[in-house]
């Protein structure tokens, strides 16, 4: 629109100077306007101010704003989707911009742009790591993690997987899961030489990982040493997981981490790439259809059988499928392992079996030696009995809140 209105400038001027009486109705249909705009226009208007003395609607947000952008690493990108998620912002990330950069809270990196290498549809699949993340619950709880990045090449739908390690199991467990998440496998896997599955002595992938791909027949390649710009197109996503910065001192449980990873794909999903031009979601749906399909569910499950790692919050709770398991006080902090047989959840420290729960829908499960325990560290003061009594209460307490918490969302 600015160009057709500039080039209509340009010819009433050019109409003007040679005293030419123009045709409003032909300049209305060659520029495609209403002619009482080409009207106004030649009769000396000059379009909007480029300025406007109405008070920004990004005032109400200045101090979020100033406490957000002022965190180490935080982007404009980061800071839009926070506001729209959390404060239901309608404005433009134009707006938003414009306001950080004229009150000098900060400005923008650029980047510089890599070149693409396109592929065909189900042709290949890029995945990295995300590694270290450190996140400040508002607690002051910090939380270290990764996040699992995939993309399809062709149409850049991309899938997040938060992981508390990156060992070989975990790779494996990812890529499962996002080739369930899209439906079917692709013709190749891209990724760079992570030591958790290439034997660098060998310059090779190990033999779990070669198994793995020879199972769900898939070629694995490594993008050259050096030359990161091969797998750009993942590594490109991976600035997304900077979104999650203004979520420090504003969540309080691993599993809101979760949520708002899984927010943040969904919005890289549906968000215009900038490469293609088209939404990764509507790329997706034509390139679904040229997916390999999964192998049989008994191969799939020998993999997922594996032991799951997962970190032990200072409640003495690990966090399994929207639900909070019990372990003894003393693994506080360090990284454990679970397993999953049919009904039952087994937790380990290395080959140890430290506790065992039956599967629950119930948010916190805590096995009564292990709550007593915990209460005994934070109540030194108290007598065993006193313990008892009131580790009975508070679980009881636990039980009737969890039926209520049900009862209200059924």
């Amino acid at each position: 629109m600015k160009e057709k209105i500039w080039e209509l400038r340009k010819e009433i001027t050019i109409m003007k100077t040679m005293d030419i009486k123009p045709n409003f109705a032909w300049l209305a249909n060659e520029y495609n306007l209403d002619y009482r705009t080409v009207k106004r226009y030649y009769e000396g208007y000059n379009g909007k101010p480029a300025h406007h003395n109405k008070k920004s609607k990004l005032l109400k947000f200045d101090e979020i704003i100033r406490e957000k952008m002022a965190l180490k690493g935080a982007k404009v990108s980061s800071l839009y989707f926070f506001l729209q998620e959390e404060y239901q912002y309608k404005g433009s990330y134009s707006s938003l911009t414009y306001y950080i950069r004229k009150n000098e809270i900060a400005t923008p990196n650029k980047s510089r742009g890599t070149p693409r290498y396109e592929t065909d549809m189900g042709e290949q699949l890029q995945f990295d790591w995300v590694e270290s993340i450190k996140m400040i619950n508002k607690y002051g709880e910090i939380f270290e993690f990764n996040v699992f990045s995939a993309e399809l090449s062709y149409s850049r739908m991309h899938y997040f997987c938060y992981s508390i390690t990156r060992t070989k199991e975990d790779v494996i467990r990812c890529l499962i899961n996002t080739f369930k998440f899209f439906g079917g496998t692709v013709k190749e896997l891209l990724t760079d030489n992570m030591s958790s599955i290439v034997i660098h002595e060998k310059n090779d992938f190990c033999d779990e990982f070669k198994a793995f791909l020879k199972d769900f027949n898939i070629d694995g390649k490594r993008c050259k040493v050096r030359k990161p710009n091969t797998k750009g197109k993942v590594e490109v996503r991976n600035k997304f997981m900077k979104w999650l910065i203004p979520y420090n001192y504003y969540f309080e449980k691993e599993e809101e981490l979760v949520k708002v990873i899984d927010k943040i794909m969904n919005r890289v999903n549906t968000r215009i790439n900038s490469t293609t031009n088209v939404k990764p979601i509507m790329l997706y749906q034509k390139e679904k259809e040229y997916l390999s399909p999964l192998p049989s569910n008994q191969i799939i499950e020998n993999y997922l059988n594996l032991n799951i790692p997962v970190k032990v919050s200072n409640a003495s709770l690990i966090y399994y499928k929207g639900s909070q398991y019990s372990v003894p006080p003393k693994y506080i902090n360090k990284t454990l392992k679970i397993k999953v047989d049919i009904n039952k959840l087994y937790i380990y420290h290395n080959t140890e079996l430290v506790q065992t729960h039956n599967l629950s829908e119930q948010k916190i499960n805590y096995n009564n030696l292990d709550y007593q325990k915990l209460l005994s560290l934070s109540m030194p003061y108290k007598g065993i009995d006193e313990i008892e009594k009131l580790s009975k209460k508070n679980l009881e307490l636990f039980e009737i809140n969890t039926k209520k918490e049900g009862n209200k969302n059924g």
